[in-house]
This record gives C-alpha cells, structure tokens and sequence, in this order.
C-alpha cells in the first residue's frame, strides 16, 4: 500500500523525527519517510521494532536512527531532537484508552506531559514543523454540536484535549506552530492494541482462517494507517503557521457492512460482530483536513480491506506475525 501515498524528498530541509515510532502509524511514517529517501529519525520507549518491521526491510530499518527514551522525561526528548538534527517532529507517542484508565498518572504523564516536552523541544531549538496526534475520543471532552449524540468521556480523550489547548497556548505565546490530528479508528498492518482495533483483528482472524466476533456493532469509520501517517508527514511537509487540529475520519460505514466486504474478500471466513455500538464519532468529514493539507492520499474501504488481508496472509505465511494475535 506505500505506492498509495504521495511524498515528496523535496518538500524536506533534514531529518523527520518520529516518536512513538514503534506503534502502528509510527511504523508506517517510517516505511513512507523511508520510501521516500526522506531522513528520519525515531524515538520510543524501546528498541523493540517488531511493528515496523512488518512495513520495512531490515536493509532500511538499519537506516533510520532509533533513539529510546521516556517521552514523559525533557531531558530524553530534548536530546532526540538535538542527536537526531531534527528538522521536524511528528509526535505520535502515547498510551491509549485503556492503559489511560489502568494508570491515570502514567497516562498523564505519557500523553500530557510527553507532548508539553516535545513543544518543549522545538521551541528550544527552533524546529518550525510540528504535528502531534489527537484522537477522536478529544471530542469526549468537549461540548458537542445540538444534535450529535454524546462522546464518552474517557482519560485518555481528556488528555488529548488538554493537548490541543497547549499547542494554541504555544502557538500564540512562542510562535510554536503545529498541525493536530484526530485520527477515527485506525486499521491496517500493525495495529494490534487499543479499543478500537478489534476491526484489524477481524482481518487477521480472516486470513489465518480462525473465527472472531468482534465485540462491538453499529457505526464505525475506517482510516487506513498508511493514510494518516501520510497525512502527519504532509502536515510537516512545510512550515505552518497557528495551531489547526481537524479530524481525519476515513470511511464512514458500520461494523455490519464492513464484514459484507470482508466477507467478499475472504468468502470462508467466521468473522461476526455482537455488543453495543462505541461510543464516539464516527462520521466526521474529512474535508476540512484535506483543503489544509492537500493530497495525501486515500483508500476505498474494499482495497484497503483487500490488501490488509493479503498483507496479513503473506506475513502469517513467513512467520512474521501468528495466529495468537487473534483474541
């Protein structure tokens, strides 16, 4: 799916840096920066590079420089920006909903402190394209639209809030501009944890022939990783002023419907749906971030579907992911 994604080497002046580098869209930032004979550095808690290397080769993994660090220590984030010669920042480090809920004050400092630190970072050293991730749990701790059903509330959603409201703190006060993202929920290759990755694991289950009920119905939007870590990297594709944040939806659509299409792709799966429907947005336009951002690529519901499945069946094939994932 890489060729799906516009980047340009010359939109770039110097290294990208990555944190969070080892999770599903960091790892996919890594394989389209990497394509692209785009310098990029990355930063995460550990070595561990097990995700993006169902993405990239171990040729050009030996390529990217991988620092470790807490995201939530300045000193470690401040010395990634500085060895790394980090020209952007694309900050995409954070604990999800409920690693949030297990550990308040390890999610605060994770997901609050970590992104202050990263602020923190390019105002020190005058790194002028930043992008962080947001998420559409965000809108739990806002007040919604009259008539939009209500958002759950959640930690991790109240974080990635205060997020937003210091990037326009930075932005007005330090003249520390940013792109903030909200992405929907996120499928493809690599994307193994959280609330809302059930969907991907419904592929899995599909291509290593197991059967898998995912345990939520209803309303559900599908955004490609590939398709968010592309628009990351055009949100730091050149210099930008004040502090915009737009959600980035992908495909609106219901759990239902997308096992009808999952099921055209793999005609023998056992793959259902039961439970209650999740309790956020799902059919935000993407509108907005594409008219700011320009062409960073998309993918239709069915070849994202069809193409995550064969990736999923190659790498089951090599013995680069297992059939235990499905649970």
């Amino acid at each position: 799916m890489l060729e799906h994604f516009p980047v340009s080497r010359s939109d770039f002046d110097g290294t990208v840096l990555v944190t969070g580098a080892g999770g599903c869209i960091g790892s996919w930032a890594l394989a389209l920066l990497t394509r692209a004979e785009v310098s990029v550095a990355a930063f995460d808690l550990t070595p561990d590079q097990r995700r993006p290397k169902l993405l990239i080769s171990d040729a050009q993994l030996s390529k990217i420089r991988w620092l470790t660090g807490d995201i939530a220590d300045p000193a470690s984030v401040l010395h990634a920006a500085q060895a790394s010669g980090a020209r952007a920042i694309i900050h995409l480090a954070a604990l999800q909903v409920p690693f949030c809920k297990a550990d308040p004050v390890a999610g605060a400092r994770a997901n609050v402190v970590g992104t202050v630190n990263v602020f923190e970072a390019a105002r020190n050293l005058g790194i002028k394209r930043l992008a962080y991730a947001s998420s559409i749990a965000a809108h739990g701790a806002m007040e919604g639209p009259p008539g939009r059903a209500s958002t759950l509330p959640t930690l991790y959603g109240a974080y990635k809030h205060c997020n937003e409201q210091t990037a326009k703190v930075y932005s007005q006060d330090w003249a520390v501009h940013s792109v903030g993202l909200r992405p929907g929920v996120v499928y493809g290759v690599g994307r193994d944890q959280g609330l809302t990755s059930k969907t991907t694991v419904a592929i899995l289950a599909a291509a290593a022939s197991k059967e898998y009920t995912v345990p939520f119905r209803g309303a559900i939007s599908w955004l490609h990783a590939g398709e968010v870590a592309s628009a990351f990297i055009r949100a730091v594709a050149r210099e930008r002023t004040g502090s915009h944040v737009f959600d980035i939806n992908g495909v609106a659509t219901t759990v239902e419907r997308s096992l009808e299409v999952l099921g055209r792709v793999a005609p023998t799966m056992r793959v259902a749906c039961a439970g209650a429907a999740l309790p956020f947005p799902m059919d935000l336009s993407d509108e907005p971030v594409r008219s700011h951002l320009g062409d960073y690529g998309s993918v239709p519901l069915e070849s994202g579907i069809r193409a995550t499945y064969e990736a999923f069946q190659s790498l089951l094939a090599r013995g680069l992911i297992s059939p235990e994932g499905v649970a």
